[in-house]
């Protein structure tokens, strides 16, 4: 979205709900005591001296949220601060767009990349979504526009497009449905295609590939935290650590897929490690979930190879704050790409079921 636009939103934001007075963001004896609960929670992986720095704003965001009438949804690479102390959605950005639509709240508040961001708004057009930076973009998500989608529909006349839901609203609205890397492999097969384009994971589209006899035409993105890992620190890891299960997000390359002892979206990770309750696992993909699924899983040790995004991490407990206090920075989809990019969601959706 243009500068000028997201002024323009936040504006509008600001005259419909108004702005409310900074919260006292001082650490007292008294807040300590306050906020014991929520420090209890993540304990295992904060450390104490970094609480007297979080606790004022998850008190006045918790307080906030309530007086804007606002649900924050946090992902799955949100840091344990966020995650699990201000959230009332976690997972992964689809679960959190569709849980959101079924509140009834006027303010969504998407602590996550600027394609979830939009994401909720699709499903929710009637509510005000919120991101506390928007330049929280996402590299995979650059890999393609819509324009690069019509020239893919023009070099292969009549073969469907899918799309991986990490894209952004102007390329979910020029593709036939989207998917996400649990269904990926559903959706593609529901097309009944013998050809299908796959955009834009170059890695997810080969994991596919490998699931299907569809033919799948792959666009060459990445996502530049997941192809940072190779077999070789899967190799390493399992010669320091005994005993060591290894599991896996489908957006990696595929040698690294092949040394995992599983493969799955977030969820099934997470899902995985609770179900299986490994003596020792690492999980590969985005950093802060480990200690997200290390919370949920006392008794577990986490081998975390710390593979941070940036742009997940400019989401702060402060930028948040300012969020809600400011009403910025608003997400506003054209009305024309909107109707056309919820489509192909809600298609996925049908498909799924």
């Amino acid at each position: 979205m243009a500068p000028l636009e997201t002024a323009a939103a936040t504006s509008e934001a600001v005259r419909k709900y108004g702005v409310l007075d900074m919260p006292d963001l001082e650490y007292t004896p008294e807040l300590a005591k306050e906020t014991a609960h929520a420090y209890d929670r993540i304990s295992s992986v904060v450390p104490p001296v970094e609480w007297p720095a979080f606790a004022p704003y998850v008190k006045a965001i918790n307080e906030l949220k309530k007086e804007r009438n606002a649900v924050i949804l946090a992902h799955n690479y949100m840091t344990p601060e966020i995650f699990h102390c201000i959230a009332d959605f976690v997972g992964d950005s689809l679960q959190l767009a569709v849980e959101a639509s079924k509140v009834d709240a006027e303010i969504i508040v998407q602590c996550g990349v600027h394609f979830m961001a939009e994401t909720s708004k699709l499903l929710s057009p009637e509510k005000t979504v919120l991101i506390p930076d928007m330049k929280a973009g996402c590299s995979l998500a650059a890999a393609i526009t819509g324009a690069d989608v019509r020239a893919l529909r023009e070099a292969y006349p009549g073969v469907p497009v899918v799309t991986y839901a990490n894209c952004s609203a102007d390329v979910k609205a020029e593709c036939d449905v989207c998917c996400t890397s649990s269904n990926a492999v559903k959706i593609v097969e529901s097309l009944n295609s013998p050809r299908v384009i796959f955009v834009p994971d170059q890695y997810l589209a080969k994991y596919v590939a490998k699931q299907t006899d569809v033919e799948i035409i792959a666009w060459k993105g990445q996502c530049e935290v997941h192809e940072r890992f190779t077999a070789e620190d899967l190799r390493a890891a399992r010669e320091a650590e005994a005993g060591l299960r290894i599991i896996a997000h489908p957006e990696c390359p595929p040698d690294v897929l092949a040394e995992a002892d599983f493969t799955g979206s977030t969820s099934g990770m997470i899902n995985w490690v609770k179900d299986n309750r490994p003596s020792k696992v690492m999980m590969v993909t985005e950093c802060s979930m480990s200690d997200n699924v290390a919370v949920e899983t006392p008794g577990v040790e986490f081998i975390r190879p710390c593979n941070l995004c940036p742009y997940m991490k400019l989401i702060t407990l402060p930028k948040i704050l300012d969020s809600l206090v400011y009403m910025k920075e608003e997400i506003v989809i054209d009305p024309a790409v909107a109707e056309r990019a919820r489509h192909s969601v809600e298609r996925m959706v049908e498909l799924s079921k």
